[in-house]
């Protein structure tokens, strides 16, 4: 599918069904996407077990999104589905829905270019899940708004954030979690962070960089409310 003016888009929609013949029990659905061009809206809806949004990170088929002001609506609900993307964009807004079990989000926003103004909102309900979560990176970025609901056990996160004005919000509830997550870069750090359950291990970076024109303290914040047997929660705060 391609649209036309300014913005280009090209969609690949694989979908495989299986067939006794073949003594198949299962396929997966497949969504590739390389865009460019501004104001996109997309919407993805995924149900099932096994999908896919972008492909296999391995053969080097990330979801790649390049524009401004972009409105990304994800839902994946189901078992074992991945979704592995690549975004620069400024002014966009990402809502993302992640329900069942040991599914899979590698996320890189902003690693080659300017991402600032970003909102995300992710919800997840399921266990052993893993997400791996790269904001800014080398490239400009400030004003991130970020919030995170998540409830399962044994579920696993790394989030990295390297912005100015960084908000992150998270609420875990579940045990066993393994969570690593660091805010750099910048200044005007803060997460709040709501945990209830057992047995987690919590690591939390702040670490500011050069203060902007005009400011002169840089800070970070964390703000926690913790109900939980047998956590360990490491907080390492630098200016």
């Amino acid at each position: 599918i391609r649209g036309g003016g300014s913005m280009k888009h090209l969609i690949w929609m694989l979908a495989f069904v299986s067939g006794i013949a073949l003594g198949q029990s299962a396929s997966d659905n497949e969504i590739l996407i390389t865009q460019t061009g501004d104001n996109l809206t997309l919407t993805i809806d995924q149900n099932g077990y096994g999908n896919k949004i972008s492909g296999d990170a391995q053969n080097g088929s990330d979801l790649t999104l390049t524009g401004s002001t972009m409105e990304l609506n994800i839902d994946q609900i189901g078992n074992s589905n991945k979704f592995f993307g690549s975004v620069t964009s400024d002014n966009s807004t990402y809502n993302f829905v992640f329900t069942g079990d040991t599914n899979k989000w590698d996320w890189q926003d902003g690693g080659t270019g300017s991402t600032d103004s970003t909102t995300i909102d992710v919800d997840v309900t399921g266990d052993n899940n893993n997400f791996d979560v790269d904001h800014g990176e080398v490239a400009s970025s400030e004003r991130l708004d970020l919030d995170l609901t998540l409830i399962g056990s044994n579920n696993n996160f790394n989030i990295d954030i390297e912005s100015d004005d960084a908000t992150w919000n998270w609420d875990y509830t579940g045990s066993d979690g393994d969570i690593l997550t660091s805010q750099s870069d910048g200044a005007n750090h803060e997460i709040n962070m709501t945990f209830d359950g057992d047995d987690a291990d919590i690591d939390i970076i702040q670490s500011s960089g050069t203060c902007a024109t005009g400011i002169t303290s840089c800070y970070s914040i964390t703000t926690m409310d913790v109900t939980s047997d047998n956590a360990t929660i490491t907080i390492n705060q630098t200016d």
